[in-house]
């Protein structure tokens, strides 16, 4: 498989000389078979309107796979061209907003982009597109194997994905906040069994940056973990490349530059750490 990532912020876009170098887009990972157009996307961010660039200006033929539902994870749903020309399939699955009862997914969704907040609502994006939502555990999604878990995180049911072919496995945890569920061994949070169950030995495992350990508690109540917390989760399971993705939107290239390097002191050789930024390209087995 390859992944692209489209955009790697979190909470609002960043626009400005100062976010240049890893990008303002919110949250999108562009997942495709090797040789192949992506057909798997992870979250709808305003980083979807550069999937477009992706496929060359023709229509989209796939999934969008929403983790939760949170603004920095739909807005670029809109604005997805190649998911509003003619002829495209985009089939959108967000999580079961109540475990074990499966809802109106479009009713859920158009609560984020619908009148009097924006002039349409989901439906109106065209005939290829359809709502879903979709319970934990494993199925195969465009050919991939796909296995969606609850994690922890404020303000609605949250999930974690890991995407896996032949060739390789992601671990997709955007926003986690794991002291949720307790300090853990550390005090960074709980490395607890669904986040090790998706990062388990993972090729990538692409996960919530936002934070820093010395800014909690005083940024705990926004639901996100630490990059000390993401080098110890990757160490723990196993994983051969720690991706810190969902940068907080007020953190500077240069910044980003300092929270990398970090992190890269803490991993001190154990787990590779590399930085999001838009337009990297990673291709798993192979």
């Amino acid at each position: 498989m390859r992944v692209t990532f489209c955009g790697v912020r979190g909470s609002t876009p960043a626009p400005g000389p100062d976010f240049v170098r890893y990008g303002g887009h919110t949250s999108c990972v562009a997942v495709a078979p090797d040789g192949g157009r992506p057909t798997l996307l992870l979250d709808g961010g305003t980083g979807l309107m550069r999937v477009t660039e992706l496929l060359g200006a023709t229509p989209f033929d796939g999934t969008l796979l929403l983790g939760h539902l949170h603004w920095d994870h739909t807005h670029g749903i809109p604005f997805f061209r190649s998911g509003t020309a003619h002829g495209s399939r985009v089939d959108v699955l967000l999580p079961e907003q109540v475990a074990g009862r499966p809802g109106d997914a479009h009713a859920t969704l158009a609560r984020c982009f619908s009148p009097p907040h924006f002039p349409v609502e989901p439906r109106e994006l065209g005939g290829g597109w359809t709502f879903a939502e979709i319970a934990e555990g494993a199925r195969t999604v465009e050919g991939f194997e796909v296995l969606a878990r609850e994690i922890p995180h404020k303000g609605g049911r949250t999930f974690g994905y890991r995407v896996s072919d032949a060739g390789g496995s992601l671990a997709y945890l955007s926003d986690h906040s794991p002291t949720g569920l307790g300090p853990g061994p550390d005090g960074l949070g709980e490395r607890h069994e669904a986040a090790l169950a998706l990062a388990s030995g993972a090729d990538l495992l692409i996960t919530d940056a936002q934070h820093l350990a010395a800014q909690f508690p005083d940024v705990a109540f926004l639901g996100h973990a630490s990059v000390e917390y993401d080098v110890e989760l990757a160490v723990e399971a196993g994983a051969r490349t720690l991706v810190l993705f969902h940068h907080d939107p007020w953190r500077t290239d240069d910044e980003v530059d300092a929270v990398l390097a970090l992190a890269r002191d803490r991993a001190a050789g154990r787990v590779e750490v590399v930085a999001a930024r838009e337009g990297l390209e990673v291709g798993l087995g192979g």
